[in-house]
């Protein structure tokens, strides 16, 4: 074994242990395949990160991206939190506008904004579910028809069945059959959009509006997210990037979300994570947020 750096990264959060954490080893150098996974397995978060040397002449650094369940060729806050990670422990962009990150499914361009990161959403194949498909996720939702307003297959690398559903109240009251989804081999990730209070009394607001609006240190959000993903080993993530990057792709594009507009996920689990989605003049997306360093040393691997 050899003692490597270690950083554990809370992401989309400002205030700490609120976010999705990530781990990563800063030096992945020298692990085969079965470590790296053993390794993941037994931090036991939705995400662990490992650095290398890049092998594409622009990128500044290469990741591999594992869950307890198997490698990801891309994920979100896990490129937001290696590359905060990356940052603190001395790494140097060669660009000093950009930093590229390679990963499995290619190139990933990071952004900075003073201490925080955003980074563009990867290409994004859009596709609507089967029927049969969209039926028995349903079932293992808990959902009624009337209850989804829309459906899309997201995929970015991860591959995510994308539900549009009627209230914030349904999104938070969801408690899915995770062995279902999981013989469906389906990661399924909800949003509502959030409706403004009707009245600025804190007492006439419903419980949906005061969770949606009130209670945050991270401010109000526009969109309530819960992403579901049993086949990778978690029943729920925390806080999800690549998720809300194909979800912005498709709902800004049909006009269902405006250019610009923040997300809230993982209150169900006691976190309070705060996405930024914006669309630049070129059309790209960037998904951005805070992160923080929560624990910093070493591991023997």
């Amino acid at each position: 074994m050899k003692t490597r750096p270690f950083q554990q990264v809370d992401v989309f959060t400002a205030v700490p242990y609120r976010g999705n954490p990530v781990a990563v080893v800063l030096d992945g150098s020298e692990l085969d395949d079965s470590e790296l996974q053993r390794f993941a397995q037994w931090t036991n978060l939705s995400e662990t990160t490992f650095l290398l040397p890049p092998t594409e002449p622009t990128a500044d650094y290469r990741i591999r991206i594992f869950t307890p369940g198997g490698e990801l060729p891309f994920a979100g806050h896990p490129t937001l939190g290696t590359c905060h990670a990356w940052l603190k422990a001395g790494g140097q962009p060669k660009s000093p506008e950009f930093i590229i990150q390679e990963c499995a499914s290619g190139l990933v361009t990071i952004r900075r904004d003073g201490e925080r990161l955003a980074f563009a959403a990867p290409p994004l194949k859009r596709s609507a579910p089967s029927p049969s498909m969209l039926a028995k996720v349903a079932q293992a939702m808990g959902l009624k028809a009337p209850q989804i307003l829309a459906a899309q297959q997201l995929d970015n690398g991860p591959n995510w069945l994308g539900l549009l559903l009627d209230d914030v109240d349904t999104v938070l009251a969801l408690t899915p059959d995770h062995r279902a989804l999981k013989e469906l081999g389906a990661k399924v990730g909800v949003a509502a959009i959030s409706q403004p209070p009707a009245s600025s009394s804190l007492i006439a607001r419903s419980n949906r509006e005061a969770r949606a609006f009130g209670g945050s240190a991270q401010g109000t959000v526009d969109l309530e997210v819960r992403a579901f993903a049993a086949p990778a080993g978690i029943e729920e993530d925390p806080v999800t990037g690549s998720f809300n990057a194909g979800l912005a792709q498709w709902l800004i594009a049909e006009g269902r979300m405006p250019e610009r507009y923040r997300v809230g996920q993982g209150q169900c689990l006691g976190r309070d994570g705060r996405l930024s989605v914006a669309r630049d003049a070129e059309g790209r997306i960037w998904i951005g947020g805070d992160s923080v360093v929560c624990i910093e040393g070493s591991v023997s691997l």
